[in-house]
């Protein structure tokens, strides 16, 4: 599907509002729209101008807040071409990031990649697409064709995951599967030497959290010789990285009796069985009952909040979980605390923890500040796109 320049409908601005587009911001807002082309549906790729008329950018249209998700500043054809470069592009960042020694990397991150609304993961030879938009997931196929002319013998296959993506209604008459190719299931990818069963049908995301890497890496440097608990454990990345580094013993606790079933089959898979145990069981609750303390801490939980509206209540759960949690650290322990909400910004979080520790009556140093890993890069010019903040603490 080629969308030629001078045959798309137009959207044009409000005076003044033009000047987030110029400053390179992805995303176009409701409220910054003068007028635009009737019957525009859902998905639709526009051109958008300013009050004068100037060009500005093209990007995909949406009835929603975000009302423009901006692919390109330049006057372009989004073609096969286009989306060629553009994955070219992203490629050579992982190659620059010396990831493509390693069989499980992100791709695409969304705006990270100028590719606003598109995720891809590759799991060993496999890409996994994941559209958070409309206008991105009626482009899918040709994004395959384009990684397949890329990667050619490299890329076994291609799946779309999109469903749990997309608006409920669109949802609706769409299907996840192969793009091309097959693959059987579950995949074995290898981080750090660590394996893991991958099920990207199945599994949460894109079938695994890619963007712990590094985080799981430091871990394992503390790790040696000591008692690690960790929750909201999902597929076990923290506990097999701390047992492979020769952690005494390990707890993993979470509510899913699935995902400990992941968990225990990747521990298995890194021979760490006779040190680790699992509990299915609800985190907060669990922390708040009678128990032990532990060397090391880990606090990864799924987003508190994504939306504004829902903020307050999420710094509040966050408050109680790290004030239980910091309660679980040895003296001289640490703590590894995580927010993944997008709508809880750095700054927000550091003071959440800060009340936290307040409240536990603990003395707290802090060692290190976490982020995603590198092959999650952040536009400069859309600082929503720093979703995931984290904290190492020494706890006395």
């Amino acid at each position: 599907m080629t969308f030629e320049f001078d045959s798309l409908p137009e959207v044009i601005l409000r005076k003044g509002k033009e000047t987030a587009v110029k400053r390179r911001h992805p995303w176009i807002f409701s409220g910054a729209i003068a007028r635009e082309s009737p019957a525009l549906q859902d998905g639709d790729m526009v051109r958008v101008s300013g009050a004068g008329g100037e060009f500005l950018a093209v990007g995909h249209y949406h009835n929603g807040s975000i009302k423009i998700r901006i692919l390109s500043y330049e006057p372009v054809a989004v073609d096969g071409a286009f989306w060629e470069k553009k994955l070219a592009d992203a490629w050579a960042l992982r190659e620059q990031l010396g990831l493509l020694n390693t069989d499980a990397f992100r791709l695409v991150h969304g705006e990270g990649d100028q590719l606003s609304g598109l995720v891809i993961d590759i799991y060993a030879g496999v890409a996994v697409l994941q559209a958070h938009s409309i206008g991105m997931h009626r482009c899918i196929g040709d994004i395959a064709g384009a990684l397949r002319s890329l990667l050619g013998d490299r890329l076994a296959a291609a799946y779309d995951k999109s469903r749990e993506t997309l608006p409920a209604d669109y949802a609706a008459g769409i299907s996840n599967g192969f793009l091309f190719g097959s693959a059987p299931l579950p995949r074995i990818c290898t981080e750090y030497g660590r394996k893991f069963e991958v099920d990207f049908e199945k599994g949460q995301k894109t079938g695994f959290f890619l963007d712990q890497r590094e985080n799981r890496q430091l871990l394992a440097h503390y790790a040696p010789g000591k008692r690690v608990l960790n929750t909201f454990s999902y597929s076990g990345g923290f506990s097999v990285f701390a047992l492979s580094a020769g952690a005494s013993e390990v707890l993993s606790v979470d509510i899913s009796e699935k995902a400990m079933a992941l968990c225990e089959r990747n521990v298995e898979l890194n021979e760490g069985r006779s040190r680790h145990k699992g509990l299915v069981e609800d985190v907060m609750k669990w922390l708040k009952s009678p128990g032990g303390q532990y060397d090391i801490v880990v606090l990864d939980p799924p987003a508190f909040a994504k939306s504004l509206q829902a903020r307050h209540r999420a710094l509040q759960g966050y408050k109680r979980l790290n004030a239980e949690g910091l309660k679980r650290v040895t003296p001289g322990g640490l703590l590894f605390t995580f927010s993944c909400s997008q709508v809880v910004d750095k700054m927000l979080f550091y003071n959440t923890v800060v009340a936290a520790a307040m409240e536990a009556g603990r003395e707290v140093q802090v060692l290190h500040h976490l982020t995603q890993g590198p092959d999650h890069p952040v536009n400069i010019f859309h600082p929503e796109g720093h979703y995931l903040k984290g904290l190492v603490l020494r706890v006395r």
